[in-house]
C-alpha cells in the first residue's frame, strides 16, 4: 500500500511538472509601444500613429528567444491611456491595430468599432486571432500603427499604450 502512494505520488509530481514546463514553453508575451495622438488630430475623419514596439525579451537583451517558438498569434489587445492616465478612451469612436516589421507587409490584428462614450480609460479590442504571425514576430523591428476616428477633436497630445500579447507554441524543429 506504502509503495502504491509512493508510485502515484511520483506520476502525479511527473504530469504536474510536464505541464508546468509546457506552460512555460507555450506562453503569451507581450509587446507594447506608446502612440501619440496630436490635438491638431480632426474629429470624424481617420488617422493614423506609429510607433515601435518592443517586447520583455528585447528590453533584457534576449535577442534569440523568438526563434524557439512557432504558430504565434494574436492572443490580446487593449489601448491604455498613458498621459493623461485619466483620459476616457471613448474619444475613440473606432480603433484599428495593424503590426508591421522589416520584412513584411502589415497585417491587422485587432480592432473595435462603436466604441461607447463612457468605456472608461483602458479598452479591449477585438482580435483576429485567424492567421500565424511568425514572420512578424520573428522579424528585426516589429511596428505597430493604430488607426483611428476621434469623437471629437483633442485639445492636447494625448498618450496611449498599446499592449499587444501573442501566444505561441514551441519550436520543436531547435
Amino acid at each position: 500500500m506504502k509503495k502504491l502512494i509512493i508510485a502515484f505520488l511520483a506520476i502525479s509530481i511527473g504530469i504536474s511538472g510536464c505541464a508546468t514546463v509546457q506552460s512555460i514553453i507555450k506562453s503569451s508575451f507581450p509587446y507594447t509601444a506608446t502612440l501619440i495622438i496630436p490635438a491638431s488630430a480632426k474629429a470624424n475623419s481617420t488617422i493614423s500613429a506609429t510607433s515601435a514596439a518592443s517586447s520583455f525579451d528585447e528590453v533584457f537583451g534576449n535577442q534569440n528567444g523568438n526563434t524557439y517558438i512557432k504558430e504565434v498569434r494574436i492572443a490580446s489587445a487593449r489601448l491604455t491611456a498613458a498621459n493623461p492616465n485619466t483620459q476616457s478612451m471613448g474619444m475613440f469612436k473606432s480603433v484599428k491595430i495593424f503590426i508591421s516589421n522589416g520584412t513584411s507587409s502589415e497585417v491587422m490584428v485587432a480592432s473595435r468599432n462603436d466604441i461607447a462614450e463612457n468605456i472608461g480609460t483602458s479598452l479591449v479590442l477585438d482580435i483576429d486571432n485567424s492567421r500565424f504571425l511568425d514572420s512578424y514576430i520573428k522579424g528585426n523591428s516589429l511596428r505597430i500603427r493604430v488607426e483611428y476616428v476621434l469623437r471629437n477633436g483633442v485639445t492636447t497630445d494625448i498618450s496611449v499604450k498599446a499592449a499587444l500579447s501573442f501566444s505561441s507554441s514551441p519550436n520543436a524543429a531547435i
